[in-house]
């Protein structure tokens, strides 16, 4: 089996495994559940960071280059290898966008709202329970429920920044950095995919009123030269009678 092909067949089961792992980390940080609810949901959580290790695992060894393809994807190795730090555990949703990206992909222009609506909402969702998990226990915290970290996650990835909420731990301004990050990301690929969907329209449009006015042009050629013609069948006939 090709690696492409391994690619193609474990995409949509990675994504299902992303969605399990967001959803038990939800359900652990927001609900605050502890005893053996908490236990099962760690034992989910830590199920899916083996799934995304044997993908890991099975890219390299069908990789036709393993050293350039290890070098080419240390996120990919960073996604797998930083399980120790909790919040930094969502980096394996990157899934999500990369599958999104590939599955719209060739019809980005067309769906540019959707595309960035998605991957802003999921990164606002992720950072904001991402800080929440750090922060929530933290002395003189600013940022204790979901309703905080949501509305946090929303000034910061906007660049708006009011700065009623921000977070105190080293982790949790790790965290916000990469939001930010991520924010400006984000508005990169509105601009890029507008402004590429401007342009093929601007083309389109070009092409559109070039065939209108070329159409009549092609017509009245056509009409001038079938009127040539005819003339100069005439002038022959003209000259065979006079032969006569």
């Amino acid at each position: 089996m090709t690696q492409q092909r391994y690619r193609d067949l474990a995409e949509w089961p990675l994504m299902a495994t992303a969605l399990l792992f967001l959803a038990a980390y939800a359900w652990q940080v927001i609900g605050r559940v502890q005893g053996s609810g908490a236990m099962w949901l760690e034992a989910v959580m830590w199920a899916t960071w083996g799934i995304f290790a044997v993908d890991y695992a099975a890219n390299l060894w069908l990789a036709k280059d393993r050293w350039n393809w290890f070098v080419c994807n240390l996120h990919e190795l960073l996604i797998v290898a930083l399980p120790i730090f909790r919040p930094l555990r969502l980096l394996r949703l990157v899934t999500l966008l990369s599958v999104l990206h590939r599955t719209i992909g060739e019809t980005l222009r067309g769906r540019v709202v959707t595309y960035v609506a998605g991957s802003a909402a999921l990164l606002v969702f992720v950072g904001a329970l991402a800080v929440l998990d750090v922060e929530q226990s933290a002395p003189d915290a600013k940022i204790v429920s979901f309703g905080d970290a949501l509305w946090w996650g929303i000034t910061t990835i906007t660049t708006v920044g009011y700065g009623d909420m921000y977070p105190v731990t080293p982790i949790g301004r790790l965290v916000a950095a990469a939001l930010m990050m991520s924010g400006i990301a984000v508005l990169g690929v509105v601009t890029a995919s507008i402004a590429s969907w401007l342009v093929q329209r601007v083309e389109d449009t070009a092409e559109t009123v070039a065939e209108a006015v070329e159409e009549p042009v092609r017509i009245e050629v056509a009409e001038l030269v079938a009127e040539i013609a005819a003339l100069r069948r005439e002038i022959a006939e003209l000259k065979e009678h006079r032969a006569l």
